[in-house]
């Protein structure tokens, strides 16, 4: 077990989800917080763009991980509403496949049904693959602290063959119509599906096996939420200060050189991308390709359209990608459209490209009119993302960091610097990924281990077994 260290004052560099799980587990444990955010407030992608609308994720996976960190506040338990179906998915030619969780459903009936046998056939056979994956990941890549060389030779030894490790997962996913539906799950880690490896397909399972969930008031509100407990515990937090570079001396982080004057502390938590961290230390870094951007849409609703989540699928999935990577947003872009209430919220892949429009505003007109065609609203206003907006958190607006393709390429950087001894780096871009139950894991332990407290899994391997559904 890890000894307990002293530190008096910890600085966290960012107010998403992140930093703030990691504000407040320093702050439980007695340390003195200060908070640096370049936002107005806290939330970080999901805080972009209208004021009180999340422009960042819409649902949640893992929901034993949000349960956990409400019973460590001492919190009511969160209301946590399955979403059923997970998505329903939308052909161009106007066909719908609407698929169950299994530990939601209890069951594959509901979704086979919709599947001819061949595909249905097909379908079980990755759904199982993906569970493999996943649990045979699970304790070394999502649950556990950074893993040691040894722990990765452990993981090669008894899983590594099971993850395909020189197969592209577009070719291990292969099934005619249904494909674009099993690649787009490497999207959540900002992949292009088309140069990722197999090992990603282990993230289908966490929606196709463990549910799609809404959670009770949004993320925003959580973000509210515990940027309040934070406060309560005397963190101090100071938003619009965007960090300019921290100033260093051997071995350590003496401040930060902000917009706002320079900050000192003893101890340093990045919350931000690792990429933007590394900029402000002046390290030289290799260049490596930059994970997916977005579009989005916030929009306003005449009516209740209650909860609901849709993908609208282009006439070429490929040619969609082709477009990524030629650095042009797509001509003919899947369609995410989240359904809340009298707001809705449409995202679309898009280049990690800062300035890859000078007019958003005729882009988001056009994604509007697509939209329109494939599924009719009455919008009564809307306002558009672009990367640009999400470059405000990010380098290049990048979602997820770097791009996870390929093998290494899919292992995220663990929490420390090994030329700095007081900087721990936490959040969607290092381990154990994206996405915020991750983030969130990421930065309640990377802050711990600041102060040498033990590692938490935050309930994360607390799950139904076979045959067993969620009981919330």
């Amino acid at each position: 077990m890890a000894s307990r260290r002293s530190v008096g004052h910890v600085a966290v560099i960012g107010a998403g989800f992140a930093g703030l799980a990691a504000a407040v587990r320093l702050a439980r444990a007695g340390v003195r917080v200060t908070v640096l955010d370049n936002l107005d407030g806290p939330g970080g992608k999901a805080a972009l763009g209208d004021p009180g609308f999340s422009s960042g994720p819409t649902v949640v996976t893992m929901p034993q991980v949000f349960r956990a960190l409400h019973t460590r506040l001492g919190w009511t338990p969160p209301t946590l509403e399955a979403a059923r179906p997970t998505t329903t998915y939308h052909s161009s030619q106007g066909r719908t496949f609407a698929p169950e969780a299994l530990h939601v459903a209890g069951s594959l009936e509901p979704t086979l049904a919709q599947l001819s046998k061949a595909q249905g056939r097909r379908y079980t056979q990755l759904l199982s693959a993906s569970r493999r994956m996943y649990h045979g990941a699970a304790h070394t890549f999502l649950f556990a602290p950074p893993p040691s060389r040894l722990r990765l030779a452990r993981y090669a030894l008894r899983h590594g063959r099971q993850a395909a490790p020189l197969v592209p997962l577009h070719r291990y996913v292969r099934s005619g119509s249904l494909t674009p539906f099993w690649l787009r799950f490497a999207t959540y880690l900002g992949a292009d599906p088309y140069r990722a490896p197999a090992v990603l397909h282990n993230i289908a399972w966490v929606e196709l096996g463990y549910g799609v969930w809404h959670l009770g008031g949004g993320l925003l509100q959580l973000a509210h939420r515990l940027h309040a407990e934070a406060a309560r515990l005397g963190v101090r937090f100071e938003f619009g200060t965007g960090v300019e570079f921290l100033s260093t001396h051997g071995s350590r982080v003496l401040g930060a050189h902000t917009t706002r004057g320079s900050f000192a502390a003893d101890a340093w938590v990045s919350a931000v991308d690792r990429a933007l961290t590394v900029e402000w230390l002046g390290l030289s870094q290799k260049p490596t390709p930059r994970g997916v951007s977005g579009f989005a849409l916030q929009l306003h609703l005449r009516g209740d359209h209650s909860h609901a989540h849709h993908i609208f699928w282009p006439t070429d999935y490929a040619r969609e990608w082709r477009d990524i990577r030629a650095g042009h947003l797509p001509a003919d872009p899947t369609l995410y459209l989240h359904l809340d209430g009298d707001r809705a919220f449409l995202l679309v892949n898009a280049p990690p490209i800062p300035g890859v429009t000078n007019e958003p505003d005729v882009y988001g007109a056009f994604l509007l009119r697509r939209l329109q065609e494939r599924h009719a609203l009455d919008v009564a206003g809307w306002q558009a993302l672009s990367p640009a907006e999400y470059a405000r958190t990010a380098q290049g607006g990048a979602l997820y960091g770097r791009a996870p393709h390929g093998l290494s390429g899919s292992l995220r950087p663990g929490w420390t610097f090994p030329q700095l001894r007081n900087l721990v780096q936490v959040g969607g871009t290092v381990h154990p990924g994206g996405g915020v139950p991750l983030s969130m894991l990421s930065g309640w332990n990377g802050a711990g281990s600041v102060l040498g407290l033990p590692y938490d899994d935050l309930g994360g391997l607390d799950v139904p077994a076979e045959g067993e559904v969620w009981e919330f």
